[in-house]
């Protein structure tokens, strides 16, 4: 490794499979001090043995939480005294066809990818806004970008993190604190394998460069955009989708 992220505090949330996972175990590989977020305790148990807990330390609470949330970021403030990167990774993937919406469906969704994306954001941004630096990653997805039919209300989350991000983006900026997203494609992942292999193939003929991502082609974006590499960028939203089309 490069030691891109040294001495770097981190905050990864959805950490404990996928992408958020590969996020953690490659900045820790970098030399940051990861705090890994997860709902189900002990469910980051291997991935501190792997890493070790003095630069990997777990933190377990529900994203929708925010009384959770803003102890988990006052425990950063305590035991670090700063966040140099928060990856917003925690969402969920549901969907129905138009007509067949319920709007519990939509306010779980939404809650879990917006409103909690937001929540986390406003609370790294006052660590971040103190110390005049920081790097806040928000998960898009090019659902939310393109659109895919079949998926409004997923599309539609996403595509406010895309919003939220850019807004953002321009009022953090005097502060030194800047904001971008990721915009992955099909990441072969166990949430994308979950809509059916029948439907997992075709994406994958979609691809121009062949093949599905992997949960490290997103870390190490994730990684440029949280080192020193990019601290001229901000407002982006970067797509990791190999030439997907959708």
């Amino acid at each position: 490794m490069t030691a891109l992220l040294e001495d770097k505090v981190c905050v990864v949330t959805g950490a404990n499979r996928g992408i958020g996972r590969a996020v953690a175990r490659l900045f820790v590989a970098e030399g940051a001090c990861v705090y890994a977020c997860a709902r189900r305790d002990g469910s980051l148990d291997a991935l501190v043995g792997d890493c070790g807990p003095e630069r990997l330390v777990p933190l377990y609470f529900d994203v929708t939480d925010t009384k959770g949330m803003k102890a988990a970021f006052l425990q950063v403030r305590k035991e670090q005294g700063r966040l140099d990167a928060l990856v917003n990774n925690a969402g969920i993937m549901k969907d129905a066809l138009i007509g067949m919406i319920a709007p519990e469906l939509v306010s779980e969704v939404f809650e879990v990818n917006v409103s909690a994306t937001i929540a986390a954001l406003q609370f790294a941004a006052g660590l971040m806004r103190r110390q005049g630096s920081g790097s806040i990653i928000n998960f898009s997805s090019i659902v939310g970008v393109e659109g895919v039919a079949g998926q409004a209300v997923y599309a539609a989350s996403k595509g406010a993190v895309v919003a939220l991000t850019k807004a953002a983006a321009k009022e953090l900026a005097p502060q030194g604190v800047r904001v971008n997203a990721v915009a992955p494609g099909f990441i072969d992942t166990d949430l994308f394998r979950s809509i059916g292999e029948k439907r997992v193939e075709g994406a994958s003929g979609n691809v121009g460069m062949g093949r599905l991502g992997t949960p490290d082609d997103v870390a190490r974006a994730c990684a440029f955009l949280a080192s020193d590499l990019s601290d001229y960028v901000t407002g982006q939203i970067l797509g990791i989708d190999g030439s997907a089309r959708v």
